[in-house]
């Protein structure tokens, strides 16, 4: 398989962890579709990445049904997200409080990142900050409620810790004028940062 998308983004990172957690070999394609579109568009006609391209050459698009398809090539047994009940829900509204987190650090960067100055529109900033900054600190009271364990209260990491994780570290990374004062979110974090899934896919 091959991966296309750099790891500062959230969405190809948390396919690229994924991948690894399920000892799913790919081959990392970086490349920026800002400065070359057309390497993606060949498999994704939007252009966008996450895109993965399959063995057979099939691609996949949007992160989160390229993850619902490794899911089902991995199986029930190792699957990153249940496959019914009340832990799925845990496990997929988690993951949306960090893709939104995601989508909005990304929204507020890319205001300054590809906008002149003069068109920077500074309460459109504040906007998307504000939800960063109650998206993190509503994760951060859920971590403090895991403890040592897991997210959604899974007995191995699942996708909701991954895009958590990943949310957190890239808001950091792209927003850093933000001041949050979230101890447990840092602390799990930090533990996820560690294991070597997301060591092999650091910013």
């Amino acid at each position: 398989m091959e991966l296309y998308g750099v790891y500062l983004s959230p969405y190809t990172r948390r396919v690229a962890i994924a991948l690894n957690l399920l000892d799913m070999p790919y081959t990392h394609n970086a490349v920026r579709v800002f400065e070359r579109p057309d390497v993606v568009r060949e498999h994704n006609p939007l252009a966008r990445v996450p895109t993965l391209v399959l063995e057979d050459g099939s691609a996949l698009i949007e992160s989160g049904a390229i993850l619902d398809e490794i899911d089902q090539m991995a199986g029930p047994g190792r699957a990153l997200t249940p496959p019914s009940g009340p832990s799925r829900r845990a496990v997929l509204q988690i993951a949306a409080l960090g893709v939104g987190v995601m989508e909005k650090a990304q929204w507020a960067f890319y205001e300054t990142r590809f906008h002149p100055e003069e068109k920077v529109h500074q309460p459109w900033i504040d906007h998307n900050d504000a939800q960063v900054i109650a998206g993190l600190e509503h994760l951060n009271g859920l971590a403090k409620a895991a403890g040592d364990g897991w997210m959604a209260g899974t007995q191995a990491i699942s996708q909701a810790d991954i895009s958590v994780a990943v949310a957190h570290s890239f808001a950091k990374k792209v927003r850093p004028a933000l001041t949050l004062n979230v101890p447990d979110l840092d602390k799990f974090t930090t533990r996820c940062e560690a294991l070597p899934a997301f060591q092999e896919t650091a910013l």
